[in-house]
């Protein structure tokens, strides 16, 4: 691990060292960067994402946090004693921080197993209707007539994609809570 204190990333970012610091970064397996500004520790998150090319997440408790948080890919306020500027600029809220397991572990693979799953339906959605538009023509002498009228067509894209995301997002659970906690390595099937 390494830790890092604000006057050494002043240091760092003033005498264009970012390049060295990311070189030492990447032998790490955890960075702690502890009594920073603000402009600190979004330059750090900015730093990341532009150097690196990488998805980073963010997560603070308060005021300062706010311009690192908006400067993540995904932001999690916890809400603290400091008040609610970090819970209210952020991606997700949660109440402590021993909630970050279940957030990360948990709803992270069931929101990404859901999507998937709506990406995939949506293009089913839109072949079919496509599809069946496209044969039509072949009978109507390719005359552009429409074979459905504008308010069954109005329906169709209403049922189709009102419904099943619901459904979707309050019944797909495709491994349950206490089997994604016990295995972590289960968040890397999708990916």
């Amino acid at each position: 691990g390494l830790v890092i204190d604000g006057r050494t990333l002043n240091v760092i970012f003033q005498g264009g060292l970012e390049k060295t610091l990311l070189a030492l970064t990447r032998h790490c397996r955890s960075v702690l960067c502890c009594r920073c500004t603000p402009l600190q520790k979004s330059m750090v998150v900015k730093l990341v994402r532009r150097e690196l090319k990488v998805m980073t997440l963010s997560i603070g408790d308060g005021a300062n946090d706010v311009s690192m948080i908006q400067a993540a890919d995904v932001g999690i306020g916890i809400s603290g004693q400091e008040g609610m500027q970090a819970m209210m600029a952020s991606d997700f809220a949660i109440s402590r921080f021993k909630h970050l397991k279940k957030l990360l572990l948990v709803h992270g693979h069931w929101c990404y197993a859901r999507l998937a799953k709506m990406v995939i339906y949506f293009f089913y959605k839109n072949v079919s209707y496509v599809n069946l538009l496209f044969w039509y023509q072949f009978f109507c002498g390719f005359s552009g007539a429409t074979m459905i009228d504008y308010w069954q067509m109005i329906f169709f894209n209403l049922l189709f994609t009102s419904m099943p995301p619901i459904l979707f997002g309050i019944l797909d659970k495709d491994v349950s809570a206490e089997t994604l906690l016990g295995l972590p390595e289960l968040y890397q099937n999708g990916q």
